[in-house]
């Protein structure tokens, strides 16, 4: 069973913006939680640091930023990770057009609120109208009744709660789960490092990170991304309590730290997928019905590890989660438990 306190830490943060770019005022309700929890706390541009009394005893890596809107112009929005990532024409070759239709689907009727990026502090309120792919612009445009005065640059956020419903813990999880789990770990006597990064969803993440390492980072680097993954359904996704990985499609992951997490949860009954077997699997019986196969994901950590030039390396621990990318996303209390266990054995706590 998991924590009452772990599940009250996810209950407060979860309603706290962290909208793609504009991470701020997420990394200042972290820092608060992680320093009532003891660690000492430094930041940097797109990256937060929480340290134990023995920084490179472990280290984990969660991503903080979640999907929302940002105001572009007069009563406009648009889908904050394509503006972070500063992908100004859609039909290009790095986003689909399958992907936009599933966007502008993803979030009709959602109940959506201004803040400040830095501070936090709440703008308004209002809901999402419509979205659609502006044929002029050949990008994603939202409308939204009742934010006509929001002026360009305000970050909009999905109003969220935490929700607990037949055993699977529900709401805008990516990557706030996992994310709280390493402030849990605090509570728990953590001693490693725990880093917390920003702009992940817009493909940035992983340069903050690698940053810290070139500056600070010792000759044994070993990182443990710790993110969700997605299953189509709740069937597919309670086939396993974890998902590892070899590999991504930027690198192979360090076999020995990914061969130590099959070990763990073989010896505590966890059942596990490896993502990439399941994709390629999946792949070949496409390739059989004639349809295009599935890219392989690309990865904070595989981005890491593939511009490192072997300074960094080390491999992922994953949750799997159905309706990724939407306020429904869940996944079972089961999986969540594990989880937390496997990142206590592998911190001696």
């Amino acid at each position: 069973m998991l924590n009452h306190e772990f599940i009250d830490l996810l209950k407060v943060i979860i309603r706290q913006p962290s909208v793609v770019g504009a991470e701020h005022s997420f990394f200042r309700v972290l820092q608060r939680e992680l320093e009532e929890r003891g660690a000492k706390v430094t930041w940097y541009e797109g990256l937060l640091v929480a340290q134990g009394s023995d920084p490179f005893s472990t280290m984990f890596s969660a991503h903080i930023d979640r999907h929302g809107l940002i105001c572009t112009g007069p009563n406009e929005f648009q889908y904050a990770a394509f503006v972070s990532a500063n992908r100004t024409d859609l039909l290009n070759n790095s986003v689909s057009e399958e992907l936009m239709s599933k966007v502008t689907e993803r979030f009709q009727s959602e109940r959506v609120y201004a803040y400040e990026p830095w501070s936090g502090v709440y703008r308004g309120n209002g809901v999402i109208e419509r979205a659609y792919v502006c044929e002029f612009r050949n990008n994603l445009i939202f409308e939204i009744n009742g934010l006509a005065d929001v002026v360009a640059g305000t970050p909009i956020a999905f109003k969220d709660k935490l929700r607990l419903h037949q055993g699977r813990l529900a709401g805008q999880l990516d990557n706030v789960l996992t994310a709280a789990a390493l402030v849990h770990l605090f509570s728990l006597g953590f001693k490693g490092t725990a880093f917390f990064t920003a702009q992940e969803e817009a493909g940035k993440s992983w340069r903050y990170l690698l940053e810290w390492f070139r500056r600070f980072g010792g000759s044994t680097n070993r990182l443990f991304v710790v993110d969700t993954s997605p299953f189509p359904d709740i069937e597919s996704a309670n086939q396993q309590l974890l998902v590892l990985r070899e590999k991504d499609a930027n690198a192979a992951f360090n076999p020995e730290s990914t061969a130590l997490i099959e070990t763990l949860c073989r010896e505590n009954g966890f059942s596990f997928l490896y993502k990439d077997k399941y994709v390629e699997a999946e792949n070949q019986l496409l390739i059989r019905a004639g349809e295009k196969p599935r890219s392989l994901g690309s990865t904070e950590m595989g981005r890491v590890i593939a511009a490192s030039n072997g300074l960094v390396d080390g491999t992922t621990i994953q949750i799997p989660t159905t309706g990724y990318h939407t306020m429904e996303e869940s996944a079972s209390v089961e999986s969540v438990a594990a989880f937390i266990s496997i990142l206590g054995m592998l911190s001696d706590i």
